[in-house]
């Protein structure tokens, strides 16, 4: 632990979808729990996730304008160093006003005009790429400082330091066993069925939703239970067969170690906070990445597969038919979820919250004031 008498004052830049912002939300509690004084705000945009989970997880936030970057050339591109510019003097407000000691970003639109704002101040800054192929965000933040983490151990970027992705303690420390019970008796569950997870991340995935939900049937007659989780504008019409087994559909669930802690096997997208958490408490998992982007998702979660603690089907893929021939005989096999919720378990590091606070003292520690007097005089 890095040890500084100082106030210290950090700004966490990432918005947009969990995939960020529940990183970090894992770093500032980290950082909190190695000093309680520390001032932490967090600098997203008002289009994101970050309006709602920021504030209520007690921390400040302060906003920007978002600057989408266009993943191919055309007319919105054009617009973009203007919006780019816009942003970056927000976010040059609120670092002069607020005077943090290291600014660190988890990708995404609003961490380039934070990462710019860094860099113009002389600020320590800290990148953390949650993804197993970077964004172009944080490909130009990596260009700025030798400090870099990485979710994924083969992530291209300079100077990579790979550590895991920071997930919640709550996740991170889960006996699933022990919260069973409980777990099931909160969704109304049958505490003693197999029972598959579905969940298309924090907005929902209509293709999980329509596919599973279609399979309903073989699901019952195999006694299975289901709890669904469709997102917030998520829809399903699930067959239910009367007095068969569970079939419960939730639009959000604000306790994800106790649908982990119900679940014997669970079918997501493959972002990499879910591969991360998925893979950390053992859950065996089919994973359907998103096809869309550069194809981050299927690469998320390929060390998880390889290593035989989950399966990988292709969005097109996952259609009624394939979801009743393969996904209740992985329910209904208790040995085949044991190998695999085993070879699930070691692949990804659970402590990456604590490496990357200690990241962020030990960049602030050895630049942090050199830099702040520097900043000062040029202001």
């Amino acid at each position: 632990m890095v040890q500084n008498s100082a106030p210290r004052r950090v700004l966490l830049a990432g918005g947009g979808t969990a995939g960020h912002t529940s990183p970090l939300l894992a770093t500032a509690d980290a950082l909190r729990r190695r000093d309680p004084h520390i001032v932490i705000t967090a600098l997203g945009t008002s289009r994101g996730l970050e309006t709602r989970v920021i504030p209520e997880a007690g921390y400040p936030l302060e906003l920007v304008p978002p600057v989408p970057l266009p993943r191919r050339p055309n007319a919105d591109l054009l617009r973009t160093p203007g919006r780019l510019r816009g942003a970056m003097k927000a976010a040059l407000e609120v670092v002069d006003r607020l005077e943090p000691d290291v600014v660190v970003g988890f990708g995404g639109y609003v961490s380039v005009p934070a990462y710019l704002a860094a860099r113009k101040r002389g600020l320590p800054l800290v990148v953390h790429e949650g993804n197993a192929l970077p964004g172009i965000a944080n490909k130009l933040g990596a260009r700025f400082t030798t400090h870099v983490a990485t979710s994924f151990p083969e992530t291209d970027l300079p100077h990579a330091h790979y550590i895991g992705l920071p997930i919640r303690r709550m996740i991170s420390t889960l006996d699933r066993a022990a919260l069973r019970a409980q777990a099931r008796e909160s969704f109304g569950l049958d505490p003693d069925l197999p029972t598959l997870l579905v969940t298309g991340g924090s907005q929902g995935a209509r293709r999980l939703n329509e596919s599973v939900a279609a399979a309903a049937p073989a699901f019952a007659a195999a006694g299975i239970q289901v709890l669904h989780v469709l997102g917030p504008q998520g829809e399903a019409t699930p067959q239910v067969t009367p007095g068969g087994p569970p079939y419960v559909t939730v639009a959000f669930v604000s306790r994800m170690d106790l649908a982990y802690a119900a679940a014997d096997a669970v079918l997501c997208r493959a972002g990499s906070n879910t591969v991360t958490e998925v893979s950390g408490v053992g859950l065996p998992a089919i994973y359907v990445p998103l096809p869309i982007g550069n194809g981050e998702q299927a690469h998320n979660a390929r060390p998880v597969v390889d290593a035989g603690g989950g399966l990988l089907v292709a969005d097109a893929a996952l259609t009624p038919e394939w979801v009743r021939s393969a996904v209740p005989a992985l329910l209904t096999d208790p040995q085949r979820l044991a190998a695999m919720s085993a070879a699930a378990t070691d692949v990804i590091p659970l402590d990456a919250d604590d490496k990357l606070a200690d990241m962020i003292l030990t960049a602030r520690s050895r630049t942090g004031s050199r830099n702040k007097t520097a900043r000062r005089a040029r202001r």
